[in-house]
């Protein structure tokens, strides 16, 4: 199978989006003239004005039937996993903490699924928050679901606006993100913080390519891969910085390119 050059078209490449979150009719308040009460999904803004400021489209991904998800990725250039709830640790085959926050169990198993086959592609993808946590989970990984257990040195839930910075990060200067971030013509100190969990063991693949002050894992990725990057801080509310603008842009550069890598991966799996 073939994958689309939308570069070779001078289009836009067109970039999934993750949904952050599911929430119950019963949570929700209709306006008077509005949509009846219903199920919805919701997705912060600055996800996709990102994606769309960097030069691609963005297209929110509503959690779909599995067999659905394959023909979705044909039509996809690129995967932004998005930022959420709690992921459910049975993914992981672990116990859930006594102070595991709400899961929303069809999102985890559509967001794990698109993560798992995306990879599998080969696809250029950008992890957020949350998504950074599920991309390690496909890769074999595991998260430690309450971080006040192993440090109360950093508030890992800033109360400031997700605009603004709360703690530091040291980013490997010999990574893929240090690269993505500019090296040395870009300065990354501080990062802003909205994660009640985080990633405990690495899966196989991955490396640490940044970490807070506190030792929690700030930053994923594959240095075998073109572009597969995850941020745990909220990047998407940053890109008024030239750090985080930098970054959509390079992932969205990866998306747009000519298609060649991913043929070559395609074939990768048909000689297996």
């Amino acid at each position: 199978m073939k994958r689309r050059s939308l570069a070779s078209q001078n289009e836009r490449p067109l970039i999934g989006v993750t949904t952050s979150e599911l929430r119950p009719a019963e949570r929700v308040t209709p306006l008077p003239e509005g949509e009846p009460r219903g199920h919805e999904m919701a997705l912060g803004l600055p996800y996709l004005e990102g994606i769309e400021a960097a030069g691609g489209l963005p297209l929110v991904m509503p959690p779909l039937p599995d067999a659905a998800i394959e023909s979705l990725l044909d039509r996809l250039d690129g995967i932004c996993l998005s930022g959420g709830p709690d992921l459910d640790p049975e993914s992981y085959g672990a116990e859930p903490h006594a102070e595991l926050g709400p899961t929303e169990p069809d999102l985890d198993r559509f967001e794990l699924a698109v993560a798992r086959r995306a990879d599998a592609r080969e696809m250029p993808i950008l992890a957020i928050c949350r998504g950074t946590q599920a991309l390690n989970i496909v890769r074999g990984g595991a998260l430690h679901q309450h971080l006040p257990d192993l440090s109360t040195e950093l508030l890992h839930r800033q109360t400031i606006p997700g605009t603004e910075p709360s703690h530091p990060i040291a980013v490997d200067p010999d990574s893929q993100l240090a690269a993505v971030l500019g090296g040395d013509q870009l300065e990354l100190d501080d990062v802003n913080s909205f994660h009640h969990q985080a990633i405990d063991r690495l899966g196989v693949g991955l490396r640490v390519s940044a970490r807070a002050p506190d030792g929690t894992i700030e930053a994923i990725e594959d240095p075998s891969r073109r572009f597969l990057i995850g941020v745990q801080w909220h990047a998407e509310t940053l890109v008024h910085r030239m750090a985080e603008a930098e970054l959509f842009r390079r992932f969205v550069e990866a998306c747009g390119d000519d298609g060649a890598e991913y043929e070559r991966a395609a074939a990768r799996r048909e000689v297996a």
